[in-house]
């Protein structure tokens, strides 16, 4: 790691391999916990490259507890996080919306780190159960059209990580990570990502997979659709700019689309809007970002999506697909 270090320092970049290397040497326990802290620091104060991304990309997908969903042609709404706004659990609620709509997810999600409230912070509360068992989670999206991945249960490689991340308390390239390794391996994607380089980056990396995907960034710095601007989009052979007028809504200020103080307001926010009790332009924003996952799988526009997650929303379907999970998982 010393070497690593140094290089990194002297503003050397990694190969794929070294950088495969270097994170499945992280998981074996072989670095102490200095040592990797001071490589997660090192990359908070440079650009992480290309072949980087990749090479620590496909260490944490080799090292992955797997589960085969595929028959259910599932699609995973992540964000990567970071991007400081402390928003309310906007991909979250959009993945039950879109579930309610009639399209399967497999969410990955996790405690939040740089954010007050994670998407698993929230799951947790409101009485989700986490499990790694493939019947619980072909039942869970057979049943209620949506899994949640709690990414430390498949993910056991990075249990020497999470400590540190939890310390460090900013955004890492573990951020840059979260969405691209789902261990469901979805064949569709909606990733939202904290800047326009990372964005590009991953229109890169999925062009030579055989994902369908959308990434999106809004310009104003959010990881997902915020309506608060326009949103740059980058998806099979395309790329493209959303703005609010794109879904047939206004532009919204900041302010409202603000999370929860803790854990316990956020999910009171989350229960809020899926009972229908949301403002117009949280609603909105959850539509956004869930009809921009539907027109992924589905191949319609933006706006045709907006509306039929809009009717999953107003109809209720979102809420019925959350306290299914609840049944399930309390069973």
């Amino acid at each position: 790691m010393k070497e690593t270090l140094n290089r990194l320092i002297n503003h050397e970049i990694l190969s794929k391999e070294d950088a495969k290397q270097i994170l499945i040497n992280i998981a074996k326990g072989e670095y102490n916990t200095s040592q990797i802290a001071a490589f997660l620091t090192v990359y908070m104060m440079r650009s992480i490259t290309i072949e980087e991304l990749e090479g620590f990309r496909d260490a944490l997908l080799e090292l992955c507890l797997a589960v085969d969903l595929s028959s259910y042609n599932p699609i995973d709404l992540c964000g990567t996080g970071g991007d400081g706004k402390d928003t309310f659990n906007i991909s979250t609620l959009a993945s039950f919306v879109t579930a309610g709509a009639g399209i399967k997810v497999t969410k990955h999600g996790n405690y939040g780190v740089s954010s007050k409230c994670g998407s698993s912070n929230v799951m947790e509360f409101l009485g989700i159960k986490f499990s790694n068992n493939p019947d619980f989670l072909e039942r869970s999206i057979e049943e209620c059209g949506i899994c949640v991945l709690h990414a430390p249960l498949f993910h056991p490689a990075m249990k020497n990580v999470a400590p540190i991340r939890k310390e460090l308390a900013v955004k890492t390239f573990f951020n840059m990570l979260g969405p691209m390794v789902n261990p469901a391996f979805p064949t569709n994607q909606m990733v939202g990502v904290f800047n326009l380089e990372l964005a590009r980056m991953y229109g890169y990396l999925y062009q030579n997979t055989s994902k369908n995907f959308t990434v999106i960034h809004a310009l104003d710095g959010y990881d997902e659709i915020s309506l608060t601007g326009a949103t740059k989009t980058i998806s099979n052979g395309s790329e493209g700019m959303l703005n609010p007028a794109d879904f047939g809504v206004d532009q919204i200020s900041p302010e409202a689309i603000v999370g929860g103080e803790d854990i316990a307001e956020s999910a009171q926010i989350f229960l809020n809007i899926l009972q229908g009790k949301g403002t117009t332009a949280q609603n909105n924003v959850v539509c956004a970002n869930a009809g921009m996952a539907i027109a992924t799988v589905n191949g319609i526009t933006p706006k045709a999506g907006f509306e039929k997650a809009q009717e999953s929303l107003l109809n209720g379907e979102g809420l019925k697909a959350l306290k299914k999970l609840q049944q399930l998982s309390a069973a």
